[in-house]
């Protein structure tokens, strides 16, 4: 029995987020109630600190399709090209970059890990857009990428758009992360 309005639209909100969710047989469950513990701070990796720092540099560059320069970054280019200047040769396209490192549980996200989206298509399968974690804190996941309006943070935990269209997050080997 619903004991106020408030269950009532908390039933309601539920089923239509599973109604949503399942078409087509898909499912996607997003849990932003793991524990984030700030009592034990992660341990720090200089090197993940100074990728994170330069892709900064790069806020506002346009976005431009097949970018991989300053003059313009696709997601993938941006990625690539933040990423190189360190030493690491990646493979170009996001659904490529998808197939690299350790898959890991959104619970578990930490700064320098790489998130993977749909594109703009919500009801694709396949990875369409990538991005790097830069901040984890109970309220936010905050990532930087290259997308509509150029390089950019947006906040994971609070974008309808990119929580539709999570599809996994990946963990590289940075040496002593």
């Amino acid at each position: 029995m619903l004991k106020s309005p408030f269950h009532f639209y908390f039933l309601l909100t539920f089923v239509l987020l599973f109604a949503s969710n399942s078409k087509a047989g898909l499912s996607y469950e997003i849990d932003f109630s793991a524990r984030f513990e700030d009592s034990i701070p992660k341990k720090s990796n200089p090197k993940v600190d100074a990728i994170i720092s330069y892709a900064k540099t790069f806020l506002g560059v346009p976005y431009r399709y097949g970018g991989s320069t300053p003059s313009g970054f696709d997601c993938s280019g941006f990625i690539n090209y933040i990423f190189g200047n360190f030493g690491f040769s990646l493979v170009r396209s996001s659904y490529g970059l998808a197939e690299l490192g350790e898959t890991i549980a959104l619970s578990e996200i930490q700064p320098g890990d790489l998130m993977f989206f749909k594109g703009s298509n919500v009801n694709s399968t396949s990875v369409g857009h990538v991005a790097m974690v830069i901040e984890v804190t109970a309220d936010e996941i905050k990532f930087i990428h290259s997308a509509n309006g150029g390089v950019q943070i947006t906040n994971f935990k609070t974008s309808k758009y990119y929580i539709q269209r999570y599809v996994k997050s990946k963990r590289l080997d940075y040496g002593g992360y």
